[in-house]
C-alpha cells in the first residue's frame, strides 16, 4: 500500500479495534504492576469507539474522521490514557485536514501533532517513562524518512523498528507520573504500560500498509 486513502481508514482502525482487544489482558496486567490495572479495558473501549466512529464517517473527509475518531475515544474513555491518545488522534487529524490520503509525508504530519498534542496535555517530558519516550522516536524516523523520500511502508517499517528499541529503553527509567511515580525505584526495570500502547500503535498501523489491505 503505498497510500492510506479515507476509504481504507475503516479496515485500518478495524485492525488497530482488533489488536487492542487482542491485547487487553496483556495491558492489564503490565498495568497492574505499578498502576490501576486498568489500561487494557481503557483502551479496548477507545479503539471499539473509534472503530465504530470510522466505520460511520460517511462522506467526512479524511482529517476530519481521524478527528471524530479522536472525540468517539474522548467519550468512551474518559481516563488519563484515553484522553492522550483521543488528543493524539484529534491533534493528527487536524494536521491532515487538507490531505486526501496519507503518505510518508502526511504520516509524518500527523505523527509529529500527535506527539506535539499529548506533550502538551499530558506535560511529560522524554525520558519521564511514558508514552513520549515511543512517540518521540516515531516522530522523528519518520521526519527522516520524509526527508530522505522513503516511501510509506518501509518509513512506517523504520518507524516501527524505532519504537521496539525505544520501548525497550522505558525499562532503564524511573517513572515520574501518574500513580506509577509512587513505586519509582520498582518500575526500573519494567517495560512502560503506556509506551507499550504508542508501539503497538504504530506496529499496528505498518502491518496494515505493509498488507496491503485495503
Amino acid at each position: 500500500m503505498e497510500r492510506i486513502t479515507r476509504a481504507d481508514l475503516a479496515p485500518l482502525f478495524d485492525r488497530l479495534r482488533a489488536v487492542f482487544a487482542a491485547q487487553r489482558e496483556f495491558l492489564i496486567d503490565l498495568d497492574g504492576q505499578v498502576g490501576d490495572s486498568d489500561l487494557g479495558i481503557t483502551m479496548n473501549k477507545a479503539f471499539d469507539a473509534m472503530h465504530a466512529s470510522v466505520a460511520a464517517g460517511g462522506e467526512d473527509a479524511l482529517g476530519k474522521t481521524l478527528q471524530r475518531a479522536g472525540m468517539a475515544a474522548a467519550k468512551a474513555a474518559p481516563s488519563t490514557m484515553g484522553t492522550l491518545m483521543a488528543t493524539g488522534f484529534m491533534r493528527g487529524g487536524k494536521a491532515l485536514e487538507a490531505a486526501d490520503a496519507i503518505g510518508t509525508p502526511e504520516m509524518a504530519a500527523f505523527w509529529a501533532a500527535f506527539l506535539a498534542g499529548v506533550d502538551e496535555r499530558g506535560k511529560a517530558r522524554r525520558g519521564d517513562k511514558t508514552l513520549i519516550d515511543v512517540l518521540a522516536p516515531v516522530s522523528e524516523s519518520l521526519a527522516a524518512s520524509r526527508a530522505s523520500g522513503l516511501a510509506l511502508a518501509p518509513a512506517l517499517d523504520a518507524a516501527t523498528r524505532a519504537a521496539a528499541a525505544a520501548l525497550e529503553a522505558t525499562r532503564q527509567l524511573m517513572a515520574q507520573h501518574g500513580k506509577a511515580a509512587a513505586f519509582r525505584d520498582k518500575t526500573i526495570g519494567l517495560q512502560d504500560a503506556g509506551a507499550t500502547v504508542a508501539f503497538f500503535l504504530v506496529e499496528a498501523m505498518s502491518a496494515h500498509v505493509q498488507s496491503g489491505a485495503n
